[in-house]
């Protein structure tokens, strides 16, 4: 399940690649894509980040049905979603290879565009790829490739764009292992080997990749060396020029030594000299408006290999199940439009690459930070009122600098359904959770802000514990402590086993009102650990014990009434 649902979300980062476009006053070398599903202010904070004017480039808006079209023959439409978000900012250029950087995308990384772009065909260009808030960034790299198209004013041969998308495909699904850097890392070092070689025999091929993975210490299984294999075989016999893709390719590989390096503590290569003299004009990934997007973004960029790290984005370890969304929860994990999760703590915008929120959201949930930061003492624990406090500033109760990347991932992933769910953003909360279809409970905003807030803090300590002071009892219903601790918790927060107290955030809600709550919120929880629980499967499997009970009564029924009836006609005919 997993593995599809990474599918799934690396798929989807293909979705944005047909499109109906909609002419602004053109400048034929800029093209601008925005997703459909992006609300007016979303679609204008891009502008800004891309510093783009729409008077001055052409603007392609790319809808669901875009991808449905495209995605349909790789993945069921339920996992597909049903929105669109990315966006892309795209100038085809004469020299220099091709140049990349993203913003709030959390699963493709600029290296996986660059690499991928060079086997759709693509020469030279500069490209930005990004969203209103954080999200998987599915979207990301068809959204460039039709920009692309649009700009140049010629297509990309087809089979060669399919290539670019199971190559981004295969980076990320092996890259939730290995780590994306060491598998984009493997694949544009064999693509230059086998390309320049013309090498096209599988054995050979499997050797190659082979000693590249053991030569960067990744240690690759069968299935994943085949499937490299697979892939390059069907590049290999495309007639590439590798002088055409030499300079995007070396560009890359020293990118990603660099920011290996740089995360190591140790000495970087000496840079490429760059040829840039025939790129007329601002290179438009170094111009872009990052206070725009707000003081949280997470960018990466071919040209700078230390703004991942700088920025939080960083991604040379093995991403885990960090992104994976679970159940038919798709998100970049499954289904998504652009196919993911957004996972901004101030951001809220839509569902992830398959969903993005708004970004009114983000500028609400901005000020709710600032209102509960300020006196955390709504929250209970871990706030200290200001003013006795000798000037010193209160630590966020809510800061996840300690955890692990998975971690952070789950904590972000928590942030939108809080948000959602109890702050009446049902975008934010189909980003999470795809199947809901409205709001069940509505809180005013004082009290939704306070329950987010309250039910995060719990989160992140039990994160913060790792289950490690759980002590288990004859009472759990969960296979992990986390999720058995996490049931605890949300128990008394939501006042199951008791009434709320009258100061409580709940206290005029009912006891239904809080039962729907609390079973939404372990729903959430129960599908981001992929886990049920002990109750439930005990109830279903008494429920399929009885339709099976039945059945057989009922076949014995009809068993007898067949019987009768035979006799009865016997009888009669006898007679």
């Amino acid at each position: 399940m997993k593995k599809r649902n990474l599918m799934v979300a690396l798929l989807c980062s293909m979705c944005l690649a047909v499109s109906t476009p909609m002419p602004a006053m053109a400048d034929a070398t800029k093209v601008v894509t925005l997703g459909a599903d992006l609300t007016q202010d979303q679609k204008n904070t891009m502008m800004n980040y891309f510093k783009a004017d729409a008077n001055q480039v052409q603007i392609v808006t790319v809808t669901n049905t875009d991808e449905h079209n495209y995605l349909g023959k790789y993945v069921p439409s339920e996992q597909i979603g049903t929105r669109t978000l990315s966006c892309a900012y795209v100038k085809p250029t004469q020299s220099g290879g091709i140049k990349v950087r993203t913003a709030n995308l959390n699963y493709v990384t600029c290296n996986m565009i660059a690499t991928a772009l060079s086997t759709a065909g693509v020469t030279n260009c500069e490209a930005v790829a990004a969203c209103p808030f954080e999200v998987s960034g599915t979207g990301a790299l068809t959204g460039v490739m039709m920009a692309y198209e649009a700009a140049s004013g010629s297509q990309l041969d087809s089979t060669k764009k399919d290539l670019a998308t199971q190559e981004v495909v295969v980076t990320g699904n092996i890259g939730q292992q290995v780590g994306q850097d060491n598998a984009t890392n493997i694949i544009n070092q064999a693509k230059m080997q086998i390309i320049g070689d013309n090498i096209q025999n599988a054995d050979e091929i499997y050797n190659i990749v082979n000693n590249i993975a053991v030569q960067n210490g990744v240690d690759l299984s069968s299935d994943e060396l085949n499937t490299i294999v697979s892939l390059l075989q069907q590049i290999v016999q495309q007639n590439y020029d590798i002088q055409d893709m030499k300079k995007t390719l070396e560009n890359i590989q020293q990118n990603l030594e660099q920011s290996k390096a740089e995360a190591e503590g140790q000495p970087t290569p000496t840079p490429i000299p760059s040829d840039d003299s025939s790129s007329a004009g601002d290179d438009i990934t170094s111009t872009v408006d990052s206070s725009a997007l707000g003081g949280d973004i997470k960018e990466t960029s071919t040209e700078d290999p230390g703004l991942a790290e700088e920025t939080g984005a960083g991604t040379n370890d093995a991403a885990g199940d960090s992104n994976t969304y679970t159940e038919d929860a798709t998100g970049i994990p499954e289904a998504t439009e652009d196919g993911s999760v957004e996972t901004t703590p101030e951001d809220n915008g839509e569902s992830t690459d398959g969903t993005d929120q708004n970004v009114e959201n983000t500028d609400q949930n901005a000020e709710n930070t600032d209102q509960n930061t300020d006196g955390t003492e709504q929250n209970g624990e871990g706030t200290a009122e200001s003013g006795d406090q000798s000037g010193e500033t209160a630590e966020d109760p809510l800061n996840t600098d300690s955890l692990s990347d998975e971690d952070k991932a789950k904590f972000d992933q928590a942030k939108q359904f809080c948000t959602g769910e109890y702050q009446g953003d049902l975008a934010t909360l189909q980003s999470v959770m795809p199947e809901v279809t409205d709001i069940t409970v509505s809180l005013d905003g004082e009290q939704g802000t306070k329950l987010t807030q309250k039910v995060l803090e719990a989160y992140i300590n039990i994160l913060k514990d790792g289950g490690v002071s759980y002590v288990p009892a004859d009472t759990d219903v969960y296979m992990s402590a986390q999720m058995n601790m996490i049931n605890t918790d949300m128990k008394k927060i939501f006042s199951i086993e008791s009434d709320p107290e009258a100061d409580d955030i709940l206290a005029d809600k009912s006891l239904e009102e809080r039962t729907i709550l609390y079973n939404d919120t372990m729903k959430f929880f129960e599908t981001l650990y992929n886990e049920t629980s002990t109750q439930a499967a005990s109830e279903e499997t008494a429920e399929a014990a009885g339709d099976a009970e039945n059945t057989e009564s009922t076949e014995g029924y009809s068993e007898e009434s067949a019987d009768g009836m035979e006799n009865a006609a016997t009888e009669e005919a006898t007679y």
